[in-house]
């Protein structure tokens, strides 16, 4: 068993348009910004990816190399880099219009992570889509299965195909995490606690409900747990869900709560230590959300981090 985590998904660049219709580029997906975010929490990381052999994929390239990221597969398997063009309203938030493909090249036989994380677009969207399935039912038992739902209806839309695909990854998965707007988009009308707990009967040990500004909560079989998010002046949303997954992954790796025996530890893991572990989450999602872009923390920004 290695001491590492395994990001699986999408790669893309992010084209943010700002209100006096300006662009700026950055490197973004939601697998990815994952991936960076552990990196610059002090993790080891091996990431599965996809993008194409163009000027944009180099910018990809250079950002993982420059974190510390380390590829798990060859990410050429696709012909051009996808893109999202991310337009940002009054209140921080950001709609996307997605230009994506995803598609994942063979990962090796014999590999071994401590926690595999999957997340949005990568986990729902064809034919990339079934390799991920494939994957977290092979290592699965091994190792802590993490999925963020991380839903965009505008490129995979809404409905009974969508709620499908989600509910087949979150019944592979140890953790999964689920924003108020993504169990809207799957659950129309129905209380976000309600959601959770539809998805926690599939088979997760935890599903982790955050409502940006109104706090998150985890919801186990034993437990319901509430944490308030830390206030920020917004520049902008883009990555904070993704960071709020990577420093809640490293708080729990930081407490032993993952790999082969994971499942049971994440039901039984005791309020104080779930509390603990949400804050930190919480803290790191603040500072991303502070500053332009998918930017994470580096540990030595989280003050009295729990790393």
């Amino acid at each position: 068993m290695s001491q590492s985590a395994l990001v699986v998904g999408e790669s893309l660049v992010d084209i943010v348009r700002a209100g006096d219709g300006s662009t700026t580029e950055f490197a973004g997906g939601s697998a990815a910004n994952v991936a960076v975010a552990l990196a610059r929490l002090g993790r080891a990381v091996q990431f599965a990816t996809s993008w194409g052999e163009d000027a944009r994929g180099r910018v990809l390239a250079e950002r993982l190399e420059r974190d510390g990221v380390t590829l798990a597969v060859d990410p050429h398997a696709i012909g051009h880099t996808s893109t999202a063009i991310a337009t940002i309203r009054s209140d921080g938030h950001a709609s996307y219009e997605f230009d994506l493909a995803w598609r994942l090249n063979p990962l090796p036989d014999d590999i071994d992570p401590l926690v595999v994380h999957t997340c949005s677009l990568g986990a729902v969207l064809s034919p990339g889509a079934d390799d991920v399935l494939e994957l977290l039912g092979r290592l699965r038992g091994g190792t802590t299965v993490s999925y963020d739902v991380n839903a965009r209806p505008a490129i995979t839309g809404t409905g009974p195909d969508l709620v499908a695909q989600v509910e087949a990854v979150a019944s592979r998965s140890d953790l999964v995490k689920a924003s108020d707007e993504d169990l809207e988009a799957l659950y129309e009308g129905l209380d976000p606690l309600a959601g959770a707990k539809r998805l926690l009967a599939l088979g997760p040990a935890a599903v982790v409900v955050t409502r940006g500004q109104g706090g998150a909560t985890w919801v186990s079989a034993v437990q319901e747990v509430d944490v308030a998010s830390v206030p920020v002046v917004v520049a902008d949303t883009i990555g904070a869900g993704d960071t709020f997954c990577a420093a809640m992954l490293d708080a729990l790796w930081a407490r032993d709560l993952l790999g082969p025996d994971g499942r049971d530890a994440l039901v039984d893991a005791p309020r104080d230590a779930v509390v603990d572990v949400l804050a930190h989450a919480a803290r790191a999602a603040a500072v991303t959300v502070g500053r332009p872009g998918a930017n994470p923390p580096y540990l030595r920004e989280l003050d009295g981090s729990s790393s």
